[in-house]
């Protein structure tokens, strides 16, 4: 059975006690940590030996789970010295991920080099995540491809993972991205199912033509019941990870936005 969880980015300036009591709150049995933006659960890759096992036993001691890391790591990054970097960011991030008993990290494609073709962007992309499977595999950790940016499509997300073919390198389906393509949910799945590890939620609709992000599940016009329902037939039993991006110190309803996701989750089922 699919599980609910929630990215940090939702709740950016709930300490790691206001994140915990709030999952508690709304019936979440994950955390998505967004590391790199500063928010105030303080997870980050900086994190001290002492205070990964202090993260590790408050999650544990509340029967809640560290369900995925979210970086910001992009290996499609065409400069071959800022690609490097993003490589060794995803090893230590994958160290932590392994000392927080998470077994999940998010990474993304990026920003391609539009000017090569796509059999070329592939190539490259997939050369850059086979550096740190190995590192992967020894600490028992999956690395995610999302459907995001210049990979909103299916075919690229699915072609770079067979071209890596390592279990360590999964997908993290976004329904939002891959319909915002006019693909059909029947479709992603087809293409991602069997290799979909996890999924991001966020409702929205276009608004002066630009995809506006809504605060309730159900609001807008992505389709996440049908998705849901095909992987969970096919035997996913993830967790369904609720992304709506508050800036931390901006005008945000972290518990409206928690309470409403879940009630829409919950209706699926």
């Amino acid at each position: 059975m699919t599980k609910l969880a929630t990215m940090t980015s939702v709740c950016p300036d709930w300490s790691l006690d206001e994140l915990v009591a709030g999952m508690n709150r709304h019936g979440y049995q994950g955390v998505e940590p967004r590391v790199e933006w500063g928010h105030a659960s303080g997870i980050e890759k900086d994190l001290t030996a002492p205070a990964r096992a202090d993260v590790r036993r408050r999650f544990d001691d509340e029967g809640l789970s560290i369900c995925c890391l979210a970086t910001g790591v992009r290996m499609a990054t065409p400069d071959a010295d800022t690609r490097d970097g993003h490589v060794e960011d995803l090893r230590r991030y994958i160290e932590l991920a392994a000392d927080l008993g998470c077994p999940l990290i998010r990474t993304f494609g990026g920003p391609r080099d539009a000017s090569a073709p796509w059999a070329m962007v592939v190539d490259y992309t997939a050369e850059g995540y086979r550096q740190v499977l190995d590192d992967a595999e020894g600490a028992g950790v999956t690395v995610l491809m999302e459907t995001h940016d210049d990979w909103c499509c299916s075919a690229p997300v699915r072609a770079v993972v067979e071209a890596v073919d390592h279990k360590r390198l999964r997908v993290l389906w976004d329904f939002m991205h891959t319909q915002r393509m006019m693909e059909k949910s029947a479709e992603s799945f087809q293409a991602l199912g069997h290799l979909t590890r996890h999924i991001h939620a966020h409702d929205g609709s276009y608004i002066n033509r630009q995809m506006q992000v809504s605060a309730t599940l159900g609001e807008g016009i992505i389709d996440h019941a049908t998705p849901l329902q095909l992987l969970e037939k096919d035997g996913f039993d993830g967790h369904f990870s609720v992304e709506v991006i508050h800036k931390p110190g901006s005008d945000h309803d972290a518990d409206g936005v928690l309470a409403s996701y879940a009630a829409g989750f919950h209706s699926y089922h």
